[in-house]
């Protein structure tokens, strides 16, 4: 899985910026130490009032006044805050904790507290009683008790016993997890589909994990075959056909027989959203196309990718949102 110096602004990104139905679409800003949230015109839909403001996932955003609640579109309170952390809605329920504690980079909640899932009313559907909690996907999340991680269903049950040292929210029917100090992948009854043996696993996309095998990365497919043999420093998930991936210190994009399409030539790079991918050259992020050709040349700090139309850029130390042209629909700002 890639990793770099930007890791953890890409992380928070995600969170900000995470898909919402495009005709409907609003975005985090920050004005003067507060959050709000713009339209792809770049106009303040929500005014700046918050501490913290999450994306906006089927209706309401995660705010942060004191403690997290939620908000709609109109920027009216539709969760009272009451949440130590309070995550993006999916399918149609968010993980929330109750106390304190520290998110985990595999699963994003992790720690002290207790996790429990709220329905978009604020009802909870499964009480807060979890050491640690992951997103529902295919109607199956993951929850750590006893020290174990297992996976519940929509009503609290659980429906794969706490018996992994970690695991993450299922994608394509499996999940990773962890056994034995090695991942592997169950599906959704429980069953072992692919060994744990991999010293690193993440999610399938299009029909492909990346997994990491004597310290390289490689992939497999939903069966297990090593599709492209465990030779690359890092790697990123598949979108449209290209993954990111490093060999010799420089980044490129491979296809799914792991051949470079994009040959290696960036200090950086993520994977394709919406037709263009962030990599960095010269110290810079911009956004380059399929054909590897620059769209909008290496200028910002940071940069994320692209969501409904627009990225998050950082430059001097402040955030703006760029449409697909390069154009700031809002200027980088404190």
């Amino acid at each position: 899985m890639k990793t770099c110096k930007t890791a953890l602004f890409l992380v928070l990104v995600s969170l900000l910026c995470a898909a919402t139905a495009a005709s409907a679409a609003l975005f985090p800003v920050i004005v003067d130490g507060r959050w709000g949230f713009v339209n792809q015109a770049g106009a303040l839909v929500v005014n700046p009032q918050f501490e913290r403001a999450g994306s906006f996932v089927g209706g309401l955003a995660a705010v942060r006044l004191g403690t997290w609640g939620y908000v709609d579109s109109s920027g009216k309170i539709a969760i009272n805050p009451q949440f130590d952390e309070a995550g993006a809605f999916s399918d149609g329920l968010a993980a929330v904790r109750l106390g304190s504690g520290v998110p985990h980079p595999f699963n994003g909640f992790k720690g002290g507290g207790r996790y429990g899932y709220i329905n978009p009313d604020g009802t909870y559907v499964v009480n807060p009683q979890f050491e640690g909690a992951g997103p529902f996907a295919d109607g199956l999340a993951p929850v750590k008790v006893g020290g174990r991680w297992g996976y519940i269903d929509k009503a609290g049950k659980m429906v794969i016993n706490p018996q992994f040292e970690d695991a993450a929210a299922f994608s394509d029917g499996l999940a990773a997890v962890k056994l034995a100090g090695r991942f592997g992948y169950v599906d959704a009854s429980g069953k072992t589909v692919i060994n744990p043996q991999f010293e690193r696993a993440t999610a399938f996309s299009e029909g492909l994990a990346a997994i990491r095998s004597g310290g390289r990365w490689g992939f497999v497919d939903k069966a297990g075959q090593i599709t492209i043999n465990a030779q690359f420093e890092e790697v990123g998930p598949f979108v449209k056909g290209l993954a990111p991936a490093r060999q010799a210190k420089r980044w490129g994009y491979i296809d799914p027989a792991g051949k470079f399409q994009i040959n290696p030539q960036f200090e950086d790079a993520a994977a394709f959203a919406e037709g263009l991918a962030a990599v960095r050259q010269g110290g810079r992020w911009g956004y380059t196309d399929k054909a590897g050709k620059f769209v909008i040349n290496p200028q910002f700090d940071e940069a994320a990718s692209f969501d409904n139309g627009l990225a998050r850029v950082k430059f001097s130390r402040k955030t703006g949102y760029v449409d697909l042209t390069g154009k700031y629909i809002w200027n980088p700002a404190s």
